[in-house]
């Protein structure tokens, strides 16, 4: 074959189309879209690179046009420059753990937004000499708990009996119970914490009974303090005795008292737990609380009692290295001084308005075809706090099968599983969230519409399984 009758060949086979699926936009010409260029200010160059990356994969994955990049990578823009995500907390768990318990006040967040800048934290503006750290919210904190002559901040719970132990009992033993030795959560137990600070671990009584006579025995002039642990998370029941902080008061030695759970003073809803007020009132010397649980405010360690040994403890280099930073101390003065917090607003719902928000909440739901229904359920506090205590709720049953396309929604929703079926628990749920609550469960459940919606007609609230 001739060289011209090969090129006369050639010209008639037609070119091969245009793969546009592997012809994104250049990245700098993407990034040069007015909307982009704003979050780059906002989040910094790498997040909105990443996302116009992402963009730009799904083009050549043939999943959108090219024209489109900047569209979708500016949906996928995260709200801020951290990958923490608001999640709605449908569980029917206030204080749950994993999604970092307490929610914070308007309030709260309004003050460390402010505190974000600079501010005298530490510095007296009429004098402008060097002033305590934290005085606005320890003084805050004594107007909420009179009977406390003194009080210091730490950064958790934990933290704090840590400190105590080391300022009060380093080379000295602790006398507690048996049955208080608990396990705090993530596999940190109690006695290990407490060793841990060169003090020594003296137990008392069984595991499920515990006399004074034997704190009494125990007590010797090695001895730093006896603890009282409220065993917040777990309930022993049966043939039971406990030694309270009034008792445990006469036998001559400090009694350094946890509650863990954070309540200041007495709540009707939660009779059986303690609170720093009562322990106080009762005798103990020395009180911790967490600050992250039923108060409602940031994680922090309170410790609250004799103003000497609170001196003593904030003197300590130890306290150095617990203190808590200036956002920390701006959330906590905000919680105790503000109004009402997401906790007590959860804690004091109106069963009958839950109901009521469930059944408005599934019939819209259904009326997108989705298979939603009204239920009662239960809540629990969680955080380590009244075990055993069962809260009457409400909930927007599901199936079970979309509870994870609902924690990948924007924003996330988590349920829990039960019975079966997905239940969207509204104790946690702030009502100002309903309609994102929706909105989400019909975004990350497209594919259930049209399907048949079960239930009660009217809507009422059946009880689930």
């Amino acid at each position: 074959m001739d060289s011209e009758h090969t090129s006369a060949v050639a010209a008639d086979v037609p070119a091969a189309p245009r793969d546009v699926r592997r012809r994104p936009p250049r990245t700098d010409a993407v990034l040069a879209d007015p909307r982009l260029a704003a979050a780059a200010d906002r989040l910094g160059r790498g997040l909105v690179k990443a996302a116009v990356a992402g963009a730009q994969e799904r083009v050549r994955a043939g999943e959108i046009p090219p024209h489109e990049v900047a569209e979708h990578a500016v949906a996928a823009l995260p709200a801020t420059a951290s990958r923490l995500r608001p999640v709605i907390n449908a569980t029917g768990v206030l204080l749950h753990t994993n999604l970092g318990r307490a929610p914070l006040s308007a309030a709260a967040c309004e003050a460390v937004l402010a505190a974000g800048g600079t501010t005298d934290v530490e510095l007296d503006l009429a004098t402008g000499l060097r002033s305590r750290r934290g005085r606005s919210a320890v003084e805050a904190l004594l107007e909420r708990v009179p009977l406390a002559e003194a009080a210091h901040v730490v950064n958790n719970g934990a933290a704090a009996l840590a400190l105590a132990a080391t300022a009060l009992a380093r080379g000295k033993e602790i006398v507690v119970s048996r049955g208080e030795m608990v396990e705090i959560g993530d596999g940190f137990r109690l006695p290990d914490l407490l060793v841990s600070t060169g003090a020594r671990m003296r137990e008392v009584g069984t595991t499920n009974r515990t006399s004074l006579a034997d704190y009494a025995s125990a007590v010797t002039p090695e001895t730093g303090f006896v603890l009282k642990v409220h065993p917040s998370n777990f309930r022993v029941t049966g043939f039971t005795h406990a030694v309270g902080v009034a008792d445990l008061s006469r036998l001559g030695v400090p009694v350094v008292a946890d509650i863990g759970s954070g309540l200041l003073a007495p709540e009707p809803v939660l009779p059986d737990e303690p609170d720093a007020a009562g322990w106080l009132r009762a005798g103990a010397c020395l009180v911790t609380a967490s600050g992250d649980k039923l108060l409602g405010g940031p994680q922090c360690g309170l410790l609250l009692g004799r103003a000497d040994l609170v001196r003593r403890l904030a003197r300590h280099p130890l306290a150095r290295a617990l203190r808590v930073d200036k956002l920390t101390l701006a959330a906590l003065e905000a919680t105790l001084r503000g109004p009402a917090t997401p906790v007590h607003t959860a804690l004091h719902a109106d069963p009958g308005r839950l109901r009521e928000r469930a059944e408005e909440l599934a019939a819209r739901l259904r009326r997108h075809g989705l298979d939603c229904r009204a239920v009662r359920s239960e809540a629990v506090i969680g955080g380590g706090g009244a075990p055993g205590v069962a809260l009457p709720s409400a909930a927007v049953s599901v199936p079970s099968s979309w509870a994870g396309p609902l924690r990948r929604a924007t924003p996330p929703v988590v349920g829990r599983v039960e019975g079966g079926r997905c239940l969207l628990d509204l104790r946690a749920v702030p009502e100002t969230a309903d309609a994102a609550l929706a909105d989400a469960v019909r975004r990350a459940c497209p594919a259930a519409a049209g399907g048949r919606a079960h239930g009660n007609p009217d809507g009422r609230p059946e009880r689930e399984g």
